[in-house]
């Protein structure tokens, strides 16, 4: 953080980039989302909350379906990032 406030201080040098979180849905965040190359209706997506647990999960956009059905992050809005990036993909049910 210092560093960042320090940088920006400098002159001739560009602000730091800041990237955007990914697909988020309440404390739910989920990025490095891909299509499964073997079952296109399937997501593969890691997905963190703000308590800092990430897990990566599989979706069936078909049934909306999650694998696994437990884990530290909270499943319905794991669920509800699943829906959307289905959605997003074009394989929404």
């Amino acid at each position: 953080m210092v560093l960042a406030l320090l940088l920006q201080l400098l002159p001739g040098l560009p602000p730091p980039a800041l990237a955007a979180p990914g697909l988020c849905v309440g404390p739910v965040c989920g990025d490095e989302i891909h299509r499964s190359a073997k079952h296109h209706w399937q997501l593969r997506l890691r997905v963190g909350d703000q308590r800092g647990q990430h897990e990566r999960l599989v979706v069936d956009c078909r049934n909306g379906v999650l694998s696994p059905l437990a884990g530290p992050v909270e499943r319905g809005y794991a669920a509800a990032v699943a829906r959307r990036a289905c959605r997003l993909a074009g394989e929404s049910g």
